[in-house]
This record gives C-alpha cells, structure tokens and sequence, in this order.
C-alpha cells in the first residue's frame, strides 16, 4: 500500500481544518497517511507538542518515508512550501491542491513548478476526484 505524506497549514492558519479533515479521511479510505495528525481538529496555530528541531525532524522522516506527497495549499504556508520543495528534491510525486475561491493566490514557486501536480478545485468533491487520480497514477508507476 502507497504512504501518503498529507501537508496543510499549521502555524499559517487553521481556518481550513475542516477540509483538511475531510482530505485526509479520503485519502486514508484508499491508503496509509502518514502525517494524518495534521487534519486533528484540535490542533491549532500553536503547532504539534515539542521543541522545532524535533518537529522538523519528524515531519522530514515521513516526507522521506512516503511514496507522494498530497498538500492542501490554499492557505500559504512556508512548511509547505518547504515540504514540497524537499519532496521534488528527492523525486517524490506531488499534488498541491489549491481550492479556487477567489480570495486567495496560489504562490507561482507550487503552480509555476514542473514537478508540482496542480489542481485547483471549488468543491471537495473536486479535490476528491483530483486525489483518485493522483494515486491511480502512483499504482502505475
């Protein structure tokens, strides 16, 4: 089974938790999510438990664990954005999933990227179908 590193935004905004929830719920009916924690609830801007160093560390260990990277990227985020970058550094497929609803801009380095997988979409439902296709890909290769 393919493991899927899940990346949104933390310490940027939880505004969007709700989806996040809903994101990774799906993706955990078709495969194993790594960072599912990311998608609680009750995290908050704060962040997860403990100190940064070990909190990169972690998150870097499972982005390297990972067969693709599936991140939520409608609220901007530099962990993302440095997440993603890691991940094309080291060949791993990426989804960003950018829900278009006309307030927010999505960062040319993620849209404009070759190896960034870019999908805007206005209801879950679209994200959904985005994410099935991702992973049908995956299985091919």
């Amino acid at each position: 089974m393919k493991k899927i590193y899940f990346a949104c935004s933390i310490r940027g905004g939880r505004d969007d938790a709700e989806s996040y929830a809903a994101l990774v719920r799906h993706i955990k009916s078709r495969t194993v999510v790594l960072s599912e924690i990311f998608a609680d609830g009750k995290l908050t801007t704060d962040g997860s438990p403990g100190r940064s160093c070990g909190i990169h560390a972690q998150d870097l260990t499972w982005v390297r664990q990972a067969d693709a990277i599936i991140a939520e990227v409608t609220n901007p985020s530099l962990g993302v954005g440095y997440e993603i970058g890691k991940a094309e550094e080291w060949g791993k497929p990426v989804l960003a999933l950018f829900r278009d609803d006309g307030m927010h801009r999505l960062s040319a380095m993620i849209d404009g990227s070759p190896d960034v997988r870019t999908v805007y979409y206005r209801e879950l439902d679209e994200a959904f179908v985005a994410i099935d296709e991702f992973l049908r890909l995956l299985d091919v290769k």
